[in-house]
């Protein structure tokens, strides 16, 4: 019996698959009024459940609406097909090309260890370093990347640390009963019995045992903790920084394609420079109550030892020699990295100022009102640049020593010596005519480039614009009308506690791609700003920090074998609750004032989809 019982579990997949539709298949005939809203329902149910059970990839359940809706009726196939690679999708490429370029030349690397030296190995500082440059690192490249990159960078430190300590213990110990025992010979004039000197010796072997056995137990318990504590400050300061920018994680670009997809005539309120002018205070705000709250729980509060006054000790000195070591192993910066880094910031400027909100950007000074030019655009135009520009200066890939070679060869009198440097100068001229390769070559981004992502964006815009052509959103937005009593903070605390326990079980993609399209229908019917809910529960999809499943930088952390899920369990319930008061003061804050969140905008009302 319980060997049937595994193998249906292990089969547990097929079932899914099956009897999804054929559970939910009386939603199709049950209400001949609302046809095609619960069609559209009954789509959403079934991507829902293959999404969060992940009985088949996730991105094969994103391409279902092209077959689904078609079938049933709701929208043209080329309608639905056209959702797949949208504005919201080039600006998404366009950033993990940038993410690419960085990671393939190592630059997140030296700006991890530059920061790093500068803040120390103390402890406290120490953690408040690999946080800091973990989330930045994630504002910009994925967040698994950058736990992956900054977690044996920890290991290493704190390795380090350890050694030190416990050779510190063993010179101490041994060394002070070297010293007391030669005192000790000097202050005795009778020389003692050989066999009370042996007995003497035991006793005091055995005590140094004892000591420096009880020390490292100490040193485990302490180290074991410090490891936690740093461990988990990389994996959840990779989800708080991914949510600064509009690139740093999906779920940000979601709420930016179906907004643009259900609103369509919203001004593009939310752009790059305006997300990040509300989401970065916020994500400093988690970030430092996030590190008080770890620091709390795995390191204490010890002000003095914590953020070590006075002068280093050895085991300081040590560490901090690792981290110089693995930064001069990264040589002199590349003229590559310095490519690289320059277009990087380039691209961050362009964004910054192309529609900045307080003044008129450059897209609109320059290019018939700016509407035609978006940050995808931008995106792609620099993006673009890492397949021109080579990854070395020509001067510097050998074609001047080509012509010193095919000069000096030609003064050789002998026949014999004459043609073997001319076939050495046949092959030195191969090499010295080879280009140099650009920053990036298309195989590399074939293999590193997330496709899926891409086709899980365009499964949740198909959503969004099926549940407006049913009707579908419609319809759950005035069930949801009683809600307009209850007080607007109140409506945006409960979702973001909804949303928050729903992410720990299934992805932020899937999550926001969900949700987003009901919430938009609620806050229209309600008459409450949409951004006023979207934009909390958004935030709140990556705020998974719970379980080791909720997201990969959890999952990566927890491979490291150095937490239990009950570790996880308790400091990311109380980051949980940080990072929804954080979210909600925010937009009740500084977010309202930067959207006019109190009132109804205008472009709400429309929410006719252009076709």
């Amino acid at each position: 019996m319980a060997g049937f019982g595994r193998c249906l579990w292990s089969h547990r997949n097929y079932f899914i698959i099956v009897l999804t539709p054929l559970v939910f298949l009386p939603l199709l005939f049950a209400f001949p009024t609302r046809v095609q809203e619960f069609r559209c329902g009954y789509a959403i149910i079934l991507m829902a459940l293959y999404w969060c059970t992940e009985c088949i990839p996730l991105a094969v359940t994103a391409l279902l609406p092209v077959i689904l809706f078609p079938l049933m009726g709701i929208m043209e196939a080329s309608k639905v097909s056209v959702q797949y690679l949208k504005d919201s999708n080039m600006l998404f490429i366009g950033g993990l090309l940038v993410a690419i370029a960085v990671e393939h030349w190592n630059l997140h690397k030296r700006i991890a260890l530059g920061v790093l030296l500068m803040v120390g190995v103390r402890p406290t500082l120490l953690m408040m370093g690999f946080m800091t440059v973990t989330a930045f690192l994630s504002m910009w490249i994925s967040n698994s990347a950058t736990t992956a990159m900054m977690l044996p960078i920890t290991q290493a430190v704190l390795g380090q640390l350890k050694a030190t300590e416990a050779d510190t213990d063993e010179q101490e110990l041994r060394g002070g009963t070297s010293n007391q025992a030669f005192e000790m010979q000097e202050i005795t004039d009778t020389k003692p019995p050989v066999e009370d000197l042996d007995k003497v010796q035991r006793d005091e072997e055995q005590g140094i045992e004892v000591a420096l056995e009880n020390r490292r137990k100490a040193r485990e318990q302490k180290y074991l903790m410090l490891a936690k504590g740093m461990n988990l400050s990389v994996c959840y300061s990779a989800s708080i920084g991914g949510t600064a920018t509009l690139t740093g994680t999906t779920p940000n670009l979601i709420l930016k394609g179906q907004l643009d997809e259900i609103y369509p005539g919203n001004n593009d309120i939310i752009n790059f420079a305006s997300w990040f002018g509300f989401a970065f205070p916020n994500m400093v705000l988690m970030l430092v109550f996030s590190w008080l709250w770890l620091q709390v729980m795995y390191l204490g509060f010890n002000l003095k030892k914590s953020f070590g006054c006075g002068s280093k000790n050895k085991g300081d000195k040590e560490a901090y020699k690792v981290m110089q070591d693995e930064y001069k192993k990264l040589g002199r910066m590349t003229f590559a990295e310095g490519a690289v880094l320059t277009i990087f910031v380039l691209l961050v400027v362009l964004w910054f100022t192309r529609e900045p909100g307080f003044m008129p950007g450059w897209a609109s000074t320059v290019f018939m009102g700016g509407e035609y030019v978006t940050d995808g655009t931008v995106a792609i135009f620099m993006a673009t640049m890492f397949f021109i520009i080579p990854s070395k200066l020509p001067w510097c890939s050998g074609s001047v020593s080509h012509e010193d070679n095919s000069s000096d060869s030609s003064s050789d009198s002998d026949s014999e010596s004459e043609s073997g440097e001319e076939d050495n100068k046949a092959k030195k001229s191969g090499n010295a005519l080879k280009p140099p390769p650009p920053l990036l070559t298309w195989d590399l981004v074939h293999e590193r480039m997330p496709w899926h992502i891409v086709l899980l964006l365009g499964g949740g815009f198909a959503l969004a614009s099926a549940s407006e052509a049913s009707g579908l959103s419609k319809l759950l937005g005035e069930s949801l009308a009683p809600l307009q009593s209850i007080p607007p903070f109140a409506i945006s605390m409960i979702l973001c506690l909804l949303i928050a326990t729903f992410t720990e079980c299934s992805s932020n993609t899937a999550t926001t791609t969900l949700f987003l399209p009901i919430l938009a229908s609620m806050a229209t019917t309600i008459k409450l700003h949409p951004l006023y809910i979207m934009m909390p529960c958004t935030l709140a999809a990556s705020l998974a920090f719970m379980l080791p499943v909720a997201t990969p930088p959890n999952a990566i952390v927890f491979s490291y074998g150095n937490l239990k899920v009950v570790d996880m369990a308790k400091a990311g319930c109380v980051l949980n609750l940080i990072g929804i008061l954080s979210i909600n003061l925010g937009i009740n804050t500084w977010g309202t004032a930067m959207f006019q969140l109190n009132t109804f905008p205008e472009w709400a009302h429309n929410t006719s989809r252009p076709l």
